[in-house]
């Protein structure tokens, strides 16, 4: 049986480094499950791996696709496992990586093909958004869908109005529909989830914002300026460089703001996280050690 090694955690723990090191010590390739680093013009403010990560194990999913062209989790489920097919023609082990849960979920389990909703109820609730009722859809949210509210990003209005068109149309919650099993994978999955100390996970985060800035996150973002609208750059450190760049607040503030805004979605992907049983939590300090006992 073949099998795929799935490194998990939340943003700035080093998965990309795990991975890395797991996929040298079986010499095979690396599928990435991290929704935005599929862009090619995203990069400093997606943490893409280097040119010299990149050449250490082959990458899959990286920098592949304008962001301009659509791609969603059931078109990444087709094409991810399609590689996955390739790699195990000549390996039996292959390493995904990544923080975009419905990007994990879609490869290791399959969703389901969501319904889509009539014109008329998309279009209303556009118009809810755009009049400013956001926080209404939001306490709908949490009425008919706790499980999902409780960890979606409620700065994300595209996001919201997915979930109640879906609960809407199919009479289901969000959660049931994305987080259902589908006939298992004809490989088998080990997941691992790296972990360590609250504070030190954020200084981690702190330091990785901090080093964007002097890359030239600001000069990434302003390049970005005539897609601003596409929902791919609705995301924590485009969107808040957006606000520098529109003269609505300094660049220390935010700075500031992109490392608040990282740490809750540090947050909430250890929330989503933890709903799974299967993973295998291990200290990311200690994660060479551990990993040799995996990689047998």
């Amino acid at each position: 049986m073949k099998r795929l090694i799935v490194i998990v955690g939340p943003t700035a723990i080093g998965k990309t480094a795990a991975a890395i090191e797991v996929a040298r010590q079986l010499q095979t390739e690396i599928v990435s499950c991290d929704s935005r680093q599929f862009y090619k013009e995203l990069d400093i403010g997606v943490a893409r791996p280097t040119p010299e990560e990149l050449a250490a194990a082959r990458h899959h999913f990286i920098a592949c696709r304008p962001v301009t062209e659509p791609y969603n989790a059931f078109d990444y489920e087709h094409d991810a496992l399609k590689v996955l097919g390739t790699i195990f023609e000549t390996h039996d082990t292959a390493v995904a990586v990544g923080g975009s849960g419905l990007y994990v979920d879609a490869l290791c389990n399959g969703i389901n093909l969501l319904p889509d909703p009539e014109p008329e109820l998309r279009a209303e609730l556009s118009r809810r958004i755009a009049d400013g009722h956001l926080d209404e859809l939001l306490a709908e949210l949490q009425r008919l869908d706790p499980e999902y509210y409780a960890i979606v990003d409620r700065q994300n209005p595209m996001r919201i109005q997915r979930a109640l068109e879906t609960i809407y149309t199919s009479g289901l919650p969000y959660s049931s529909l994305i987080g259902k099993k589908l006939p298992q994978r004809p490989f088998d999955i080990v997941k691992i989830g790296l972990q360590c100390e609250r504070a030190e996970l954020k200084e981690r985060i702190y330091r990785r914002v901090d080093m964007m800035m002097k890359q030239g996150l600001i000069d990434e973002v302003r390049s970005l300026l005539p897609f601003r609208s596409l929902n791919t750059l609705n995301t924590v450190g485009y969107k808040e460089v957006f606000e520098f760049l529109d003269g609505r607040c300094t660049i220390d503030q935010a700075t500031t703001n992109i490392k608040n805004h990282t740490w809750q979605y540090a947050k909430k992907q250890l929330t989503w996280l933890r709903r799974y049983s299967e993973i295998n939590w291990v200290d990311r300090k200690k994660i060479k050690e551990i990993l040799q006992v995996f990689c047998k």
